[in-house]
């Protein structure tokens, strides 16, 4: 089989794609990349999440990078993504592996590469990847190994703890004591995924689904409004003010506000870019993707601060960071990252930081959206998820490609944004994006507009325009 990388790593679904010997390969080929641009000697950090098989799929990657030659850091219990990048970069590695599959449903598994400055690794690296794959598959070369006890007793394959150094970082990035001192009644939902006990130990936060459970409950541990009924509901009891959810391997943040209602990604990356300018005194550019809230352009437009906008996948954020003074970037999934961190995605830091808005301002989250809101306008945005088969979006997309409508659900386009999926923007502003996924086999629909039913008007036009029911 061909293997590509999505918008972040490569995914399959366990025993079908995502094999052990289909890990080997991808594992060699990752080896022979960190030789080739002299990156082996400084060695490899190896971590993994809680999915099926995940701690030994991570050994098997030891095992091959043993096998070359390369030192591995692999990580003694399961540990978010986030903390393996930091760890990446403060312990100078040459790369990190991180076996995850994100928010994908509990039946796939994945891999993502870290590249040493502790984020994603970048196009042009993954596009390098596919390349040593299938010309290693055309050789038949084979996959170099240790086997685990001979790389651990001999020192090549070390356990490493990569949580403390992380939990100090956060420390240092947030102000904890002043979190405390607020004694803000609040909710973590993990969603069973490797941030399960963060917020616990940095603030003692009540958890929800903190216990193991590979299945992650039936549900994807993606923290959108659906799967996160169960904290609004008990955020909406009155007994707390905010929830924080983390989407399965911890880089991903979404919240429920004081009212008990989903906050969405678009409203988090408001509230904290108004944060770091206003009260932590920062300054630099905002890039966000194509599919991000308009409110971010007028925030930019207010501070004066650079506004870029990339495709879809923090790999395009993670370039803008490592090349510019970066502020903030940030993506409709709740992919959020900061400057003076690393150039990547944290959950984790998103939800302290979103505390810190709360203990600084004594203003619940749906208050101070209000409150930009009536000062630029007000913004309703809703995206759906459709299962497609391959033909039938191919079919649609070539159609859209070739000919795209002048008219949308009885509104004229205005203008077209075709970088990432197809945009149609609309003469106010209003926008609807049609795109397929990097990493399901999924067409994803969104729509912002000034009012809920305008969004509803809009998602209904792209239906039809597909020719399909949602």
């Amino acid at each position: 089989m061909r293997i590509t990388f999505g918008t972040d790593g490569w995914r399959g679904v366990i025993a079908r794609e995502f094999t052990f010997d289909n890990l080997s390969l991808v594992a060699q080929a990752t080896m022979d990349w960190m030789q080739r641009e002299g990156l082996a000697e400084r060695g490899l950090v190896v971590g993994y999440d809680r999915r099926f098989l995940s701690p030994e799929f991570a050994r098997r990657v030891a095992e091959v990078a043993a096998g070359n030659g390369i030192r591995v850091l692999l990580c003694d219990d399961v540990a978010p993504t986030p903390a393996v990048s930091w760890a990446v970069q403060h312990e100078g590695a040459g790369a990190g592996v991180m076996i995850t599959a994100s928010h994908n449903p509990p039946s796939y598994n994945g891999f993502k590469i870290k590249e040493s400055f502790g984020g994603s690794a970048r196009p042009a690296t993954t596009a390098l990847l596919e390349q040593i794959v299938a010309y290693n598959q055309e050789q038949r070369r084979l996959v170099r190994e240790v086997p685990f006890d001979e790389g651990s007793r001999t020192g090549q394959i070390v356990p490493f703890d990569a949580a403390t150094g992380y939990l100090r970082q956060l420390g240092r990035y947030v102000d904890l004591e002043r979190i405390r001192q607020s004694a803000i009644p609040a909710l973590a939902d993990p969603m069973y995924g490797a941030g399960i006990g963060y917020f616990k130990r940095l603030l003692g936060l009540e958890e929800i689904h903190a216990e193991h459970n590979p299945s992650f409950g039936g549900r994807p541990p993606e923290p959108i409004g659906e799967n996160l009924e169960e904290l609004q509901v008990l955020v909406g009891s009155g007994r707390y003010r905010v929830g924080l959810a983390l989407d399965g391997d911890a880089d991903r943040i979404g919240a429920v506000d004081e009212q008990g209602d989903f906050f969405s990604s678009h409203g988090i990356f408001t509230l904290l870019l108004k944060h770091l300018v206003e009260r932590k005194g920062r300054r630099g550019g905002v890039v966000k993707t194509v599919s991000t809230t308009r409110l971010v352009d007028c925030l930019a437009g207010q501070y004066r601060l650079p506004l870029l906008e990339t495709p879809i996948g923090f790999k395009h954020i993670c370039e803008l960071m490592l090349e510019r003074d970066i502020l903030i970037g940030g993506e409709e999934s709740g992919g959020l990252g900061v400057a003076g961190h690393i150039p990547e995605r944290d959950g984790i830091l998103m939800g302290l930081l979103l505390l810190e808005t709360i203990a600084v301002t004594g203003k619940g989250l749906r208050e101070q959206l209000d409150e930009v809101m009536a000062e630029h306008g007000r913004f309703a945005y809703r995206r759906i998820d459709t299962h497609t088969g391959p033909d039938e979006k191919e079919q649609l997309l070539t159609r859209l490609r070739n000919e795209p409508p002048d008219t949308i659900a009885g509104r004229r386009v205005s203008t077209t944004n075709f970088s990432d999926g197809f945009k149609f923007i609309f003469d106010n502003g209003d926008w609807l994006l049609i795109r397929p996924s990097g990493t399901e086999p999924v067409l994803r629909l969104y729509s912002e507009a000034g009012t809920p039913e305008m969004v509803e008007t809009l998602l209904r036009g792209a239906q039809q325009l597909a020719k399909f029911k949602v």
